[in-house]
């Protein structure tokens, strides 16, 4: 059974990014980026528990430790946790987190504390390729600019060669390993003197196979100073709306039954000033509400001669071109008839083709279906029928 721990390296200098506040301590939502990477590595499921590797001095371990109780205090790891001492290279810090894990761990994740944005889905899937059989597994995404291998000739610096970029990764962490394998490479560095920029490298040169995942753009890592942009509150722009929209109309009138713009054949008609068109009517309410605009009662009142027997078609492209001025995109619409009679599953493809057109949105994000009411209340009593609709859109601000 394998058994995962996580490496969080908190004992840097962070001398690229030239500030005062040394990186580890930089506030994002509140809390220090290292203590937002713990957390998100905290939320892994196959996590047993965390090792955080703090600064090597005293002072400053002392200080960091009792930062550490702070935050777990305030914002729990849910997890064992043990605290280590640094040292002077990123190598001597895994080292020692490594020397310090439990007997029963199998295998790592080590993660860098200055990429406060990694997911918790992308260490799950380094954790899947290495239950696979995987020795080692990184996170790595394509480079967009071209790379030069440079060479220094009487003091100018010539390009050497260009790599194609196609075969290049910038590689991220989480870095996961087996433990035995990392510690043995790790032994063998340190005996050649060799000083490597990420654990993958050590164990490239004992020969195993380092497997590359696809990782994430917004997995950002804070290293200068342009980059503490991102651990400002970032202005959102666009606000998620999530909407209801409900209506009823009675059996017995003489409209014939239109729902979502297509005519249902049959003798059932129903009684409206409009045409009628129950599913069209609910989803109008629905996206007026996304704009706080009321419903259509107050957009195209009932007693309004302007509206009778008028095409809900027409009606929803005149509230279309309201919310289109608004801002409103929609995202997802889900219909609901609920109905005793009659049977609606073979017009639900035209019925969702249809309201596509109108609302000039995919297919795909639409969905229709229809249920009954097992012949209770009025629609079970064949007196009428309603319609729902749920609907998500982005205002913009």
């Amino acid at each position: 059974m394998n058994n995962y721990w996580g490496i969080i390296l908190a004992a840097g200098q962070g001398l690229r990014l030239q500030n005062d506040i040394k990186k580890q301590y930089l506030q994002l939502n509140n809390l220090p980026i290292f203590w937002n990477s713990a957390l998100n590595l905290s939320k892994v499921p196959s996590l047993k528990g965390i090792v955080l590797v703090l600064p090597p001095h005293e002072e400053e371990f002392i200080f960091a430790s009792n930062l550490v109780e702070e935050l777990e205090a305030q914002n729990s790891l849910n997890l064992p946790y043990l605290k280590v001492k640094g040292g002077k290279e990123r190598q001597d810090s895994v080292q020692a987190a490594l020397n310090s894990l439990p007997h029963s761990c199998t295998h790592v994740l080590i993660h860098d504390s200055a990429r406060p944005f990694a997911s918790t889905s992308l260490a799950n899937k380094i954790i899947q390729v290495l239950n696979d059989g995987g020795d080692a597994v990184i996170p790595g995404v394509k480079v967009s600019d071209t790379i030069k291998q440079i060479q220094e000739n009487n003091g100018t610096i010539e390009v050497k060669q260009t790599p194609d970029r196609n075969l290049l990764r910038a590689v991220q962490t989480p870095q996961g390993f087996k433990l035995k394998e990392l510690k043995d490479a790790h032994k063998k560095a340190k005996e050649n003197n060799i000083i490597a920029s990420d654990d993958a490298t050590l164990m490239e040169l004992e020969g195993f196979k380092v497997v590359i995942i696809e990782g994430e753009t917004d997995n950002i890592k804070i290293t200068t100073k342009s980059d503490l942009k991102y651990l400002s509150p970032q202005e959102n722009k666009d606000e998620m709306r999530v909407a209801f929209g409900y209506d009823v109309h009675a059996y017995g009138g003489d409209r014939p039954l239109v729902l979502g713009g297509v005519l249902i054949p049959g003798s059932w008609q129903v009684k409206a000033h409009s045409d009628g068109d129950v599913l069209l009517h609910s989803l109008m309410d629905a996206i007026l509400s996304c704009i706080n605009a009321g419903d259509i009662g107050i957009m195209f009142p009932d007693n309004d001669p302007r509206y009778e027997n008028i095409s809900s078609g027409v009606l929803l492209s005149e509230v279309l071109e309201l919310t289109e001025q608004k801002g409103l995109t929609l995202n997802f619409v889900d219909m609901t008839i609920v109905a005793q009679a009659p049977k609606l599953a073979p017009y639900r493809n035209q019925i969702v083709k249809n309201v596509s057109n109108l609302l000039n949105i995919p297919e795909h994000k639409i969905n229709f279906k229809a249920t009954t009411e097992e012949k209770l209340g009025f629609t079970g009593e064949k007196k009428g029928l309603k319609a729902v609709v749920c609907l998500t859109a982005t205002l913009k601000a």
